[in-house]
């Protein structure tokens, strides 16, 4: 080119960091090997003569584009200290030899095969940096090979120059379409050859180096996403919390609303129909007196839902206190005040001892209440009523169980049973008020356990529930 030659133009764009990674044929008149070295020294990807074939041009041409890699705006230079391993196969074992020498004198690691067979075992068991395969190797030719290299996800990156016939155009352009990344005349020109090879490393240290800005690129744009990620995550639960909070604050007026506004006249009626009961029941018919019986027995009933309802929103604020408690104590507490209640009644109550574990004691008082209150009240009706606490044997979180000998339930209707209001017996059959049982399963939710239930109707019902460590002082939010 007029005021600046090709090989210059070429080691100028080698030294510009925006864009050293373009690839660059050298394409020239001139039939010297000295020019290809220059070329290829300069930092040529390809060496093509303007007398050769255009199909052959149009061959190099595709094998270069097709072993440049997908470039980012600008890549950073990297050096690699340890020498390249080249792999050479060839037939002719002095020419193996001669080639080990020469490239040993430049720098090289040389790996020797004698087959086609023997190169694709040395591929499978080393890393090289790049393969020099000569095409007329028998058994299993260097087009074959070349395709199968190729082929292979693992080593289709490694830079493969395939030795060929001199002056044979078709085996370059077959050797071209199998894959080769280059094809050189099998001679002794040893000078040609090594610029070859230093021109497809150069390559690949390219490619490897747009790879590497690649993953960083990538890496980095994955932090930034899980950094965007973590900040909406972190802002949407900020976002809840104070729902949260908002909604506990308005539970909170609505239980004080219970507590007081909702109770003060329920304490009224109840007043005056105790007054009524005391003062005028013997004023009043057969009639009259059953319906204040029922009066009376209607207010206390909403005065039990009342104090259910406050109980159970109160569970779901109240902090948990965790450490070792014993659960035998608490449930034979809780079988004590039972039978304080109704003296009169004798049950069997079998409790297992030194059931420990981590778990807050005033909520575990709440649990056993209600579970052993119910298996009390549903063996009402049991000739010789029967009521079990134990822990199933196994590893932690351990099952624990209550079980009764009472009237069961259709386990049909089993998902009812932790709902609030959500009775399986009517009012004539078991008295209360559906929260018990919700109750316990927002307890034993608080712990991070499960509770479900397992029963026969007419048969008995068993109650089991699992508890995870709790820490010394979880909080309801």
């Amino acid at each position: 080119m007029p005021g600046i030659d090709g090989a210059t133009v070429i080691r100028r764009v080698r030294l510009d960091i925006a864009l050293r990674d373009i690839a660059c044929v050298m394409l020239t008149g001139s039939s010297e090997i000295g020019a290809e070295l220059r070329a290829l020294d300069a930092g040529a990807d390809a060496f093509v003569r303007k007398e050769e074939d255009v199909s052959l041009v149009l061959a190099r041409v595709a094998a270069v584009l097709r072993a440049a890699p997908d470039r980012p705006s600008a890549t950073t230079a990297v050096s690699n200290q340890a020498p390249k391993k080249i792999l050479v196969i060839d037939e002719d074992p002095s020419f193996l030899d001669q080639m080990a020498s020469v490239l040993r004198q430049d720098g090289y690691d040389p790996i020797l095969g004698r087959s086609g067979q023997e190169a694709l075992e040395l591929l499978g068991l080393l890393g090289v940096d790049c393969i020099v395969l000569s095409a007329t190797i028998t058994a299993l030719d260097g087009w074959e090979i070349c395709r199968r290299i190729k082929g292979a996800p693992m080593i289709r990156e490694v830079p493969l120059l395939l030795l060929t016939a001199p002056q044979d155009g078709d085996a370059v352009l077959a050797g071209l379409a199998a894959g080769a990344d280059d094809c050189v005349p099998r001679t002794i020109e040893h000078p040609l050859l090594k610029a070859r090879v230093r021109a497809q490393i150069r390559r690949k240290q390219f490619e490897d180096e747009n790879r590497r800005v690649r993953v960083d690129l990538l890496q980095r744009e994955l932090q930034e996403a899980e950094t965007r990620a973590a900040r909406e995550l972190a802002e949407t639960r900020a976002r809840l919390i104070a729902e949260l909070e908002r909604k506990n604050d308005e539970l909170e007026a609505f239980t004080h609303s219970v507590s007081h506004d909702l109770r003060a006249p329920l304490r009224a009626i109840q007043g005056y129909a105790a007054a009524l009961y005391a003062d005028h029941l013997d004023k009043l018919n057969e009639e009259g007196r059953h319906d204040l019986t029922r009066l009376r027995s209607a207010a206390q009933r909403m005065d039990d839902l009342i104090t259910d309802m406050l109980a159970l929103s109160r569970i779901q604020r109240a902090d948990l206190v965790g450490g070792e408690i014993d659960l035998s104590q608490v449930a034979a507490a809780a079988a004590a005040d039972l039978q304080q209640r109704e003296p009169a009644r004798r049950v069997d109550v079998r409790i297992a001892p030194g059931m420990i574990d981590r778990a807050d004691p005033k909520l575990m008082r709440i649990v056993f209440d209600n579970l052993l209150g119910n298996a009390w009240k549903f063996t009402a009706g049991s000739a010789q009523p029967r009521v079990e606490v134990g822990a199933q044997p196994g590893p932690r979180p351990r099952t624990y169980f209550v079980r009764d000998n009472g009237a069961g339930f259709d386990m049909k209707r089993a998902d009812r049973l932790f709902r609030p209001f959500q009775r399986l017996h009517t009012s004539a059959e078991f008295t209360g008020t559906g929260i018990g049982l919700a109750t316990v399963a927002r307890v034993i939710d608080r712990h991070g356990g499960r509770v479900w239930a397992e029963s026969t109707l007419g048969a008995g019902a068993a109650f089991f529930f699992t508890l995870d460590a709790v820490s010394p002082t979880a909080g309801a939010r």
